[in-house]
């Protein structure tokens, strides 16, 4: 059988979301936090590239990264990323020598249509603690928060919090924060404060993103 990240069609990729947004599980963080990851993907014309970044916390050194490559198995649909791009995030996170102790996803976790963003999906499956940073909302209403760094204001569903806007930077477009799997709100919130020290996002994303785009170049210029 084929892991909950390949999908046949639209339908199939929902009831996959749909039993799968049942195991996502939002719960007090407990673990000292040594080591964190950061994953990105970027694309080609029919291939996916994804890289997992390893840094060490909280001193946010780089100690480790690893990409794969593989065809793309599933079209851009808005709320399917994860079929799009999981099978080669979590490729590339098997290939860390160390398991993280949270990864970092530029994407939503449980900020989405079906609660299951790319970071509750793949967190689920490896059954690791994730977080998801995107640079824009996909669901939810919100206050904007104060201009200043650490500032943040709930992002919500009704009467469900489902993450923060958060100011990474002074006068900055802020980044919306998401618990993806085996963390809470609060935590999500400092651990992407703490590793966003001097761009908007986060330098794990950031620098899985460099990586992503420098193999695309080098895929395309071997082609």
């Amino acid at each position: 059988m084929k892991p909950p990240l390949f999908a046949r069609n639209i339908r199939h990729a929902q009831k996959i979301q749909q039993n799968l947004a049942q195991l996502v599980r939002i719960i007090p963080f407990r673990k000292t936090v040594t080591t964190i990851a950061g994953v990105d993907a970027a694309f080609t014309e029919d291939k996916v590239i994804a890289a997992a970044c390893l840094f060490s916390y909280p001193e946010i050194i780089l100690s480790e990264e690893t990409f794969s490559i593989m065809k793309t198995p599933f079209p851009y649909i808005p709320g399917f990323l994860s079929f799009r791009e999981g099978p080669a995030v979590v490729k590339a996170i098997n290939k860390l020598q160390k398991s993280p102790d949270i990864v970092l996803f530029d994407g939503q976790g449980i900020a989405h249509l079906k609660g299951l963003g790319i970071a509750s999906h793949i967190g689920v499956i490896l059954e690791l603690p994730t977080i998801g940073c995107a640079k824009s909302k996909l669901v939810g209403e919100y206050n904007a928060p104060g201009i200043s760094r650490g500032s943040w204001s709930p992002l919500r569903s009704g009467d469900k919090t489902i993450g923060a806007v958060v100011r990474t930077r002074d006068n900055i477009n802020p980044v919306f924060v998401s618990p993806g799997h085996l963390v809470d709100l609060q935590t999500s919130i400092t651990i992407v404060l703490k590793t966003a020290q001097r761009f908007r996002l986060p330098e794990p994303i950031r620098h899985a993103d460099r990586i992503c785009r420098e193999r695309k170049k080098q895929y395309k210029h071997s082609e």
